[in-house]
């Protein structure tokens, strides 16, 4: 069974007002899924980032205080966090143990997921922000993605990946970006969704953006 849609299911639970909880998110992850998290700074009602750094580039959507490396599946700690800081955005520290991603910009990433359908992949979750779509994948280390990138004639410099010592943002958190969300969610269960190799997805994109002939550029 794919490990999509999305957006009818209701994998977390919601607040009153029909918002899910940050807190129930959080603890989904990090006790249910053995995923890392640690609350990330909040953005102002304009957009702003919380953290010292006035150019920060994604306001709301990073670690401040504590690190990255307090990141932790511990229930105790992460309802702590999330009882004293309920909006904080929901940040995984990716690699180790946790799934690692690879991104790309939004509308790139639309075109990539289009053709990966129509060539029957298999993907596990895929995070959307307004601007870029991060697909999951299994935890790779920095020799093997080497070695993936230098077989490629070409990489599309629009493409990141999120591995050992990396991060980013998963749902319901609220950035100065805007909404975090699910564009491919995982299916309800105690189990840890599950996540294809970076290989396959890599070699999927580039191929599929190659041939729809999407330029994307960095953002």
């Amino acid at each position: 069974m794919r490990e999509i849609l999305g957006r009818r299911r209701r994998l977390l639970s919601q607040r009153s007002d029909g918002r899910p909880e940050s807190i129930s998110a959080a603890l989904t992850f990090a006790a249910g899924w053995q995923w890392p998290v640690l609350p990330g700074v909040t953005a102002d009602p304009k957009g702003r980032c919380g953290c010292p750094d006035p150019e920060c580039t994604v306001p709301g959507a990073h670690p401040f205080d504590p690190g990255l490396l307090a990141a932790t599946t511990d229930a105790r700690m992460v309802r702590w966090w999330w009882t004293n800081r309920p909006t904080a955005p929901v940040i995984l520290a990716t690699g180790g143990k946790a799934p690692c991603a690879v991104s790309l910009p939004a509308l790139a990433a639309a075109h990539a997921l289009t053709a990966l359908d129509r060539a029957g992949m298999r993907l596990g979750p895929v995070v959307a922000s307004p601007s870029r779509w991060a697909i999951l994948v299994k935890p790779y280390s920095m020799e093997q993605l080497g070695e993936l990138l230098y077989a490629k004639d070409f990489v599309p410099g629009s493409l990141r990946f999120h591995g050992e010592g990396g991060y980013i943002a998963l749902p319901p958190s609220e950035t100065g970006e805007g909404e975090i969300r699910w564009e491919r969610a995982p299916l309800p269960g105690s189990a840890a969704p599950w996540v294809p190799d970076v290989e396959a997805v890599v070699d999927a994109v580039v191929e599929a953006l190659t041939r729809a002939g999407v330029s994307a550029p960095e953002l």
